[in-house]
Order: C-alpha cells, then sequence, then structure tokens
C-alpha cells in the first residue's frame, strides 16, 4: 500500500472487496460497485488497487478462479457448469482467464492429482492453492 489511506476510504474499499467475495458468482463490473458505494469507477479502481494491489476487476477474476480450482479438485461438476458456476457467461473466456492465472487449463488442473489437497488444512490450503498469475510467478524467480 503506497501513501496514507483516509480510514473511511479504506472501510469503503473493504466494503468493496467483501461484496466481491460474497457476489463473485454475480454479474459484477466497476462500474456496479463504485455505484454501491457512490464513488466514480476510476476513483475505486484507483483507491482499490492502492490498497490491494490490483484493481478490482483482476481481485474479482482470481476469487472467481480460486473458487473453480476447488470445484475442479472435488471433481463432481463437468467444466463448463464450473465456468458458470463461478460467474463466467463463456466457457472460452474462463479457460483463458483460468490457464493466465494457474499455468494450466481447467481440465489439466483436474486431471492432476498432486493438487489435492486431502489433508492439508483448510487455512492453508488456501493459501497454497491461490492463484497467481504469471507475470507474477515470472517476476517471483527472478528475486
Amino acid at each position: 500500500m503506497t501513501g496514507p489511506v483516509d480510514r473511511r476510504d479504506l472501510v469503503t474499499i473493504r466494503r468493496v472487496r467483501d461484496r466481491i467475495d460474497r457476489e463473485y458468482a454475480q454479474p459484477l463490473d466497476v462500474e456496479d460497485l463504485a455505484r454501491g458505494v457512490h464513488l466514480s469507477a476510476g476513483h475505486l479502481s484507483r483507491e482499490f488497487r492502492r490498497v490491494y494491489g490490483e484493481s478490482p476487476y483482476a481481485y474479482l477474476m482470481t476469487r472467481r478462479i480460486e473458487r473453480a480450482m476447488t470445484l475442479l479438485r472435488r471433481g463432481d461438476l463437468s467444466v463448463t457448469d464450473i465456468c458458470f458456476a463461478v460467474g463466467f457467461s463463456s466457457l472460452g473466456t474462463f479457460s483463458s482467464r483460468f490457464s493466465e492465472l494457474v499455468g494450466v487449463s481447467p481440465s489439466a488442473y483436474r486431471a492432476d492429482p498432486s493438487r489435492s489437497v486431502a489433508g492439508i488444512p483448510p487455512c492453508l490450503a488456501r493459501q497454497v492453492t491461490r492463484p497467481v498469475r504469471n507475470r507474477e510467478a515470472t517476476a517471483g524467480t527472478r528475486a
């Protein structure tokens, strides 16, 4: 987080993040999120990025992909059903975004038994399975 953030602004930005966490499967866009907290879309995007290091849209996509990863590991739904269950309206967009964030296709992710979190406490499983954008992974390996 760069620069001081007013407490009221922080509370507002957290409300947006909480709404994304709750309603990730709903059709959400930055304009709708901003309207819900009486901010402009541009101001919300700037402040959200300043507080959380990513745009509201990127955060929403990460939430959706995290949920999809959980459903894929569970294995009882088709990739198409998971796509729609987590809020995507296009299987192609879902597959592309999933591959971008996770590094493999949804089907390949499901087929890899090493991705199982059986026996790992939920608090650690979430941390271990959080998707990392390819450019972040690349930047991390350079350090």
